[in-house]
């Protein structure tokens, strides 16, 4: 089925100008200034820019945390996705001490199978690395999973040591994998934990004042220096604060391969929030925590002059009622994350380019192109090209709205960014050339989504970008 989109502004990491665009079998198969060849349906997209769908690095679906499970799985997740211009995510796959890795890929593939409605990859994490997992990750790799994650937080929980992030490096550089960090330092974090609760402090506050910036960007500087010692790359996952940013732009400055990657969260909201009354407070409660207001500014500064380089959501919704009020005593039960996946297109262009903080171009780099590099999908994602997936968002710049949970299609009860205002929003988005949102409505179909399988880290896609921050 052949579909012509007429009329719009096609805009890419490096370009804008106007275009027709015709998809045949799911790819781009031309654009020209005026298409004008048979097909079986013309879209009129006058006014309204074309994107490349965006690609979201970091989401967290059907995912079990505290003793509860998130909120949104690959259905109702992977819809709001949609509804926000993201047509791919890469989910993070949780692993187990002593199991074989693929048993727990094989869990993800069946908490997505039939539900995804647009295309997903999965992030690895390794807690340990064995002679065990260096016998599997070769094979895993090959089958298209080519990033894995290291939390240096949660400690008797998540956290890995030292050794066991070296060893994935290594490794990762070996593989042609990219290393993935939480980076907070969790055993300073557990002794501040400890300390406030035993002098009662328990709010949702606490939360983010028992992890300071400082445990941040020590453990930044640390995973750093560990990549530059095992000359592998780094890509360093919700930065949050001006401690990480310059650690990351010390690494990269040595020419160490370190990429960083901020959330819309950091970007508009501060810790301001977990003071909330009435345990509102901890609607807010994520880790890393919200920052000072102050950051806000340094972390757009470090995304325009290439310090950061992608957007992610950190998507982990947990309800309010039921969920996050498991904390109600003690904010160390609370459920870590927030409602993120559906806003983040639009937030990072009204906050962004509306505001001029970023251009066009950057806004499109930062939300779909430097990833679809970064992880392995490149070309076929990430870009508008002559051979690409038509992965497309139909987006009108000039749509107002206010963000809310009553008009949202996240399945949780609060919104994050609750009665914010923003400036342009999609209107419809294609995913492989068909329909998953149409005039803000989803005409998609649980199960359409398809799993990528990635290639290799391929630092020469990364060449042209590194020289312009140098």
């Amino acid at each position: 089925m052949k579909k012509i989109i007429k009329n719009g502004t096609v805009v890419t990491a490096t370009d804008q100008y106007e275009a027709d665009i015709l998809i045949e079998n799911g790819k781009v198969s031309a654009i020209a200034a005026s298409l004008n060849e048979d097909a079986d349906e013309v879209i009129d997209a006058k006014g309204a820019f074309l994107f490349p769908g965006g690609i979201d690095p970091h989401t967290h679906l059907d995912m079990p945390f505290g003793g509860t499970m998130t909120a949104d799985d690959y259905e109702t997740g992977t819809i709001a996705a949609a509804y926000g211009g993201t047509t791919s995510i890469i989910d993070f796959c949780l692993t187990n001490k002593g199991e074989p890795l693929q048993n727990a890929i094989n869990v993800w593939h069946e908490k997505s199978r039939d539900k995804a409605v647009i295309d997903y990859g999965f992030h690895l994490q390794l807690t340990e690395v064995t002679d065990d997992v260096l016998n599997e990750l070769p094979g895993i790799v090959e089958n298209g999973i080519t990033s894995f994650k290291v939390f240096m937080a949660y400690k008797n929980v998540f956290q890995a040591d030292d050794e066991t992030l070296f060893k994935a490096l290594v490794t990762a550089r070996e593989q042609g994998a990219l290393v993935m960090v939480h980076a907070e330092n969790g055993d300073v974090i557990d002794f501040l934990v400890k300390d406030a609760l035993q002098k009662g402090n328990t709010d949702p506050i606490y939360h983010a004042l028992t992890r300071p910036p400082e445990a941040e960007g020590e453990a930044t500087g640390r995973a750093a220096e560990l990549t530059g010692l095992a000359d592998s790359q780094l890509y360093v996952v919700h930065v949050t604060c001006q401690e990480a940013v310059e650690k990351i732009a010390a690494a990269r400055e040595k020419g160490y391969r370190v990429w960083g990657e901020t959330c819309p969260q950091y970007l508009t909201l501060d810790q301001s929030y977990l003071a909330k009354p009435d345990f509102e407070g901890a609607k807010y409660v994520w880790s890393p925590p919200l920052r000072e207001k102050h950051n806000q500014d340094l972390l757009w500064k470090a995304l325009k002059n290439g310090q950061l380089q992608t957007i992610g959501s950190d998507q982990c919704s947990f309800n309010f009622n039921g969920q996050k009020d498991l904390g109600k005593d003690d904010f160390t039960k609370i459920p870590n994350g927030g409602p993120i996946i559906e806003d983040r297109f639009s937030v990072m262009f009204s906050e962004g380019v509306k505001k001029g903080r970023i251009s066009i171009n950057e806004f499109v780099d930062m939300v779909s192109t430097r990833t679809a590099k970064l992880f392995g999908l490149f070309p076929e994602k990430g870009t508008i090209a002559v051979g690409s997936d038509a992965d497309i968002v139909i987006f009108d710049p000039n749509a107002e709205r206010t963000i809310s949970a009553s008009t949202h299609h996240m399945n949780v009860d609060y919104s994050a960014f609750e009665g914010m205002k923003v400036t342009g929003e999609p209107i419809s988005v294609l995913s492989r050339g068909e329909f998953v949102i149409r005039d803000k409505q989803f005409v998609g179909k649980p199960g359409s989504g398809q799993f990528l399988k990635r290639k290799r880290f391929n630092s020469n896609l990364q060449l042209s970008e590194e020289k312009a921050t140098q």
